[in-house]
């Protein structure tokens, strides 16, 4: 298995996937786009032709490198090596073929974020969790990210459309801001699901405050249990 495999790396190989994932960011000539994982390149270029402008970073220094040799005629385009989820840049879209293993953390990321809709393709079993709100199979990150989106189930991507094919079927998402998450939300979310077995006054008890309930985290919904993050912050 190679570094790329490792990291979760599977290129879009489909153009027409590419332009529906594109089609499904609705953008403008107003709107500035943040590109995390440049990859092979599928989407940047249809990005830069309907946008005012994208900044489209990678973490691989040979597909950088690539990028800046096939990319350089492209005006409102800037390539940048590094880690996507470092970045300051402003931006109106995201948009990205997230790295399995990246999943996780970009929703956390981008829930911070202010922006207006991300079009993210993700783990068919990751997109199965973040849907998830029925009590006993909520996750955290399904909590975190109802709280802070509208999310919209695109289309299903089969394996064979990505090089080189992952084990796993695919999902593409469209989300729309609600609400920005602070981080301390965030953690307070992750800290509750890790007693998720615990009564509610046990759980209070571990953060040093006192709620007097026999409920457990899984007796709540997504909003009972946002509330109760706030309280124990």
């Amino acid at each position: 298995m190679n570094k790329r495999q490792r990291l979760g790396q599977h290129f879009l190989k489909s153009v027409n996937i590419a332009k529906l994932i594109v089609e499904s960011a609705q953008l403008t000539k107003k709107d500035v786009v943040l590109e995390v994982g440049t990859g092979r390149g599928i989407l940047t270029p249809l990005l830069a032709r309907k946008a005012k402008s994208v900044v489209s970073v990678e973490s691989d220094e040979q597909l950088y490198s690539d990028a800046i040799l096939q990319f350089s005629y492209i005006k409102n385009l800037e390539l940048m090596y590094g880690d996507g989820f470092e970045t300051d840049s402003d931006f109106t879209v995201f948009v990205s073929n997230l790295p399995y293993s990246e999943s996780r953390h970009a929703i956390e990321w981008l829930a911070q974020k202010k922006f207006s809709r991300a079009v993210i393709m993700v783990q068919k079993e990751f997109a199965d969790k973040l849907a998830s709100m029925q009590k006993r199979q909520m996750r955290a990150i399904s909590v975190i990210a109802n709280y802070a989106f509208e999310i919209e189930k695109i289309m299903a991507v089969n394996k064979n459309n990505f090089e080189p094919p992952p084990k796993v079927d695919s999902v593409i998402l469209r989300l729309r801001q609600k609400k920005q998450v602070t981080p301390e939300l965030i953690e307070s979310v992750n800290g509750l699901f890790s007693y998720r077995r615990k009564t509610i006054s046990n759980i209070a008890k571990k953060f040093g405050k006192k709620i007097q309930s026999d409920k457990r985290l899984e007796d709540l919904s997504g909003d009972e249990i946002i509330k109760l993050a706030k309280q124990i912050r």
